[in-house]
């Protein structure tokens, strides 16, 4: 067992710390002292992007049934061991990681690390819950289904990625659900959840030798901990991160259309993220933006107008999001092109880069308020980068951001081949002139 001081914090506040445990369990623990409650999560570095076709959806699906029981609780004493308490606690799968997390007050932070390891650890995977579970993602995927704005997103990852497990819907198809019985999922679950692929995550008023020891306890009474203290490194790549242009038009009688604009955008660690994310701010990040003034304030085209970036290990997403009137939509498209064009060619002002970084600090800052924002940070920090940066360290690359490497990321990533989903009341329209 080792620990690491990760940083050192000031006053004996924001101390983070980590400590490897038998099997490769880290543990990372942030320090908030004027606080009295805490957040713990788990992470496992699994995600729908880990999926072979006969898995699809199985990363989600067992994000669903660890809750449904282990040999000590059933799901009824799950919930009501965190709720009776004045906790809550839940989940969510991404494509590159899974978390577990509860937030409950400082003194009841036994009872949460001790229900989250023995959900994560120890769940029964019964054919039971198996087949009564598989009817509540049905109706997940039935809502996800009738909500557009989310649909189009899936379709532009779609389009961007192809069949690959990258591209493919987190919750998986109702094909897929179908398909999946419990021996499939079990063996997912085995194969997959491993301590030395998982990192403990627990920020608020709390003493980093206590949670290692109630961590540690939790684990070896599963049998958990067996084996070095080696965890597995950040991932550096993964399945289907091929990709190219694409257009998906899915047709439907919406009364308002629903576009995504966008090409691959730029991996988690590289170093021109920080430039990336100036450009957006500037771009399309709120509104003093560049879109949502030219779309929305200047021309009264849609309500909802916004770009964004999402990064992977060894790609990423830059996406264009607008939501109006059937009718708009050229106009909109070509708004959209037009504002791209001009950044590539003309880069943009001082004031739109003097705004871009005040957006960058301080949403990094003010979503840094809370215990779960922060166990949030250190957790995913931990399994996805060599390092953790600290607040201050990530504001001043931030700063430091120069015109010219906004100029040079926007014609790398803007003059990248287009993708675009729409979905509306299309028919047979011809999109393509908008990705030529």
């Amino acid at each position: 067992m080792t620990t690491t001081t990760l940083h050192p914090g000031k006053d004996g506040a924001g101390v983070v710390r980590r400590t490897v445990l038998p099997g490769g369990l880290r543990v990372v623990t942030e320090t908030m002292p004027t606080v009295r409650s805490v957040a713990v999560g788990m992470w496992v570095g699994i995600g729908s992007r880990d999926e072979a076709p006969e898995h699809m959806g199985a990363t989600h699906f067992l994000e669903h049934l660890l809750f449904k029981g282990t040999p000590t609780r059933d799901a009824m004493e799950i919930s009501a061991s965190i709720e009776g308490i004045g906790g809550e606690i839940n989940a969510f799968t991404a494509k590159e990681y899974t978390c577990y997390y509860a937030r409950v007050l400082d003194e009841d932070l036994p009872v949460a690390v001790d229900v989250l390891a023995d959900v994560v650890t120890s769940s029964l995977v019964t054919a039971e819950d198996v087949e009564s579970e598989r009817g509540v993602i049905l109706e997940e995927i039935a809502m996800h289904d009738d909500d557009p704005s989310d649909v189009v997103h899936e379709q532009f990852a779609a389009a961007l990625y192809g069949d690959s497990p990258i591209g493919r819907p987190i919750l998986g198809t109702v094909d897929s659900i179908n398909a999946l019985g419990r021996e499939r999922i079990s063996e997912y679950y085995h194969r997959y959840y491993r301590p030395r692929c998982t990192v403990v995550s627990v920020a608020g008023n709390i003493r980093h030798e206590e949670v290692v020891e109630l961590v540690a306890r939790a684990y070896e009474r599963a049998g958990a901990l067996t084996g070095p203290a080696e965890f597995a490194p950040p991932r550096t790549s993964g399945p289907g991160a091929a990709s190219g242009s694409g257009l998906a038009v899915l047709d439907r009688p919406t009364e308002q259309a629903n576009l995504v604009l966008g090409t691959t955008g730029l991996s988690r660690t590289d170093d021109r993220r920080f430039a990336l994310g100036v450009l957006n701010a500037a771009l399309g990040g709120g509104m003093s933006s560049r879109l949502f003034q030219e779309i929305r304030e200047k021309r009264g085209l849609a309500y909802s107008a916004y770009s964004y970036t999402s990064a992977y290990a060894d790609t990423g997403q830059f996406g264009i999001y607008v939501g109006c009137l059937p009718s708009k939509i050229d106009d909109v498209l070509k708004i959209c092109r037009d504002e791209v064009s001009r950044v590539v060619t003309e880069g943009i002002t001082a004031d739109e880069i003097m705004r871009g970084k005040g957006q960058m600090r301080g949403g990094l800052v003010l979503g840094l308020e809370d215990t779960g924002s922060r166990m949030s940070r250190i957790g995913k920090n931990e399994l996805v980068y060599d390092e953790l940066m600290s607040v201050d360290e990530v504001l001043a690359r931030i700063e430091s951001v120069t015109p010219e490497e906004i100029s040079e990321v926007a014609r790398d990533v803007l003059n990248r081949p287009l993708t675009l989903a729409v979905i509306g009341p299309y028919g047979d329209k011809d999109f393509s002139d908008a990705i030529a």
